[in-house]
């Protein structure tokens, strides 16, 4: 069901982590969010970020925000979107390295690398019980972000699939890995469900690993089968709101994680068989290749189709122009009425800083409006390209 984008054509987004404001120097370090807002200096900062961080992105022009990831520690590589959830359910326990024995295969990487670095550095909890939901307070932040704005406010949150591949069992409740994920879904499913109640009318799943297990097992292998009832699973009963399914090929510190970030095998499974309305899709940084997959079902497409059209691995601000060009290169196989445009990922997680966030988001709506303009569309007021607000404005002076 589209609640958010139902009459919007070519709306513009960022995916949904954003850098900090240096000032909000504070983090929950696995503490229930109730008990970090009696601490009136959390409470203030938090607030006050949460309205910075949506300010910059109405000042930018977007017409969908995002929360920004906020509740997440100040921690390295962005460890706390996995960890948040793992840090608050019961089942999981302890802080420790993953053993060599069950690291991803996808993740292993040559000493002297960034990514050795931030995969061998993590921490994880033991799965030591049977893991049962515990509230996550995601209906609380919400209602904090949108409450700072009049703008749609979408909550992203990490899959299960995702947090399940750095999980060590230490408990004979589990004889393996799938009834941890399963668990885990379920778990991740109260919390959804609980937002939904809360008034969230767009929900966003990020990082379903099918296209990872597409493309090492085959798309219709028996562990991708698996993952796809895990991931429908964990998004049952979201039918009444809009469900957006992120996709992207890594975001620790701005790191691309996987080599083959082919989007080929996983095609059909996302598009037909993910329960959703609308996939996001990493594009810029693999120069839109494979965005003809698309261009059979032009204009019939079962989900909208959400477009990076600036990448987050990149530090050179992108211009409107550039932005206009590749929505273009995207409409060429994509209708307008079924295009969202968005960053390639989030912004955060040790990622860029917030200057760069912002005249990448705010070239997303330029550019954006530059093909509204050519399409006969009604363009967005960005304050942030209205030449009477900008924040140093240099007088004329008559010769004498």
């Amino acid at each position: 069901m589209y609640t958010v984008t139902q009459d919007r054509i070519l709306p513009c987004t960022v995916t949904g982590s954003w850098p900090r404001p240096r000032w909000f120097d504070m983090s929950m370090w696995g503490r229930p969010l109730d008990t970090c807002m009696m601490d009136t200096q959390y409470r203030e900062k938090y607030n006050d970020a949460l309205a910075t961080i949506t300010s910059d992105q109405e000042r930018a022009g977007l017409d969908i925000l995002t929360h920004g990831d906020l509740h997440c520690d100040d921690d390295m590589a962005g460890r706390s979107w996995h960890h948040y959830p793992l840090q608050r359910w019961s089942g999981l326990s302890g802080d420790t390295l993953q053993s060599e024995e069950t690291r991803s295969p996808w993740l292993r990487y040559p000493p002297g690398s960034l990514l050795n670095e931030i995969y061998t550095g993590w921490r994880w909890p033991r799965v030591v019980d049977k893991i049962e939901h515990r509230p996550l307070d995601y209906p609380k932040i919400w209602r904090l972000a949108q409450a700072k704005t009049r703008k749609p406010v979408r909550f992203g949150t990490c899959c299960s699939q995702v947090m399940g591949l750095f999980l060590d069992i230490h408990t004979t409740k589990y004889g393996d890995n799938r009834q941890v994920i399963w668990d885990m879904a379920e778990a991740m499913n109260k919390e959804l469900l609980a937002l939904k109640d809360a008034g969230c009318q767009v929900i966003q799943i990020e990082e379903p690993t099918l296209h990872f297990w597409a493309n090492t097992y085959g798309a219709q292998s028996d562990e991708v089968k698996f993952m796809l009832e895990a991931f429908n699973r964990e998004v049952q009963g979201l039918e009444d709101i809009e469900l957006w399914i992120h996709t992207c090929w890594g975001n620790p510190n701005m790191q691309r994680v996987i080599e083959n970030d082919s989007y080929q095998e996983c095609f059909e499974l996302y598009l037909n068989e993910c329960r959703g309305d609308v996939w996001t899709v990493e594009m810029t940084d693999r120069s839109f290749r494979e965005i003809e997959l698309f261009g059979s079902l032009k204009g019939k497409l079962p989900k909208k189709i959400c477009v990076g059209a600036v990448s987050h691995r990149t530090l050179q601000v992108d211009r409107p122009d550039d932005v206009a060009k590749r929505i273009h290169k995207a409409l060429e196989h994509i209708a307008p009425e079924q295009l969202i445009v968005s960053s390639d990922c989030g912004f955060g997680r040790q990622g860029c800083n917030r200057d760069i966030a912002f005249y990448k988001a705010t070239a997303i709506a330029q550019g954006t409006n530059l093909v509204r303009q050519e399409l006969g569309l009604e363009t967005t007021y960005i304050p942030a390209a209205d030449p009477a607000l900008q924040t140093d404005i240099v007088p004329k002076t008559s010769d004498r």
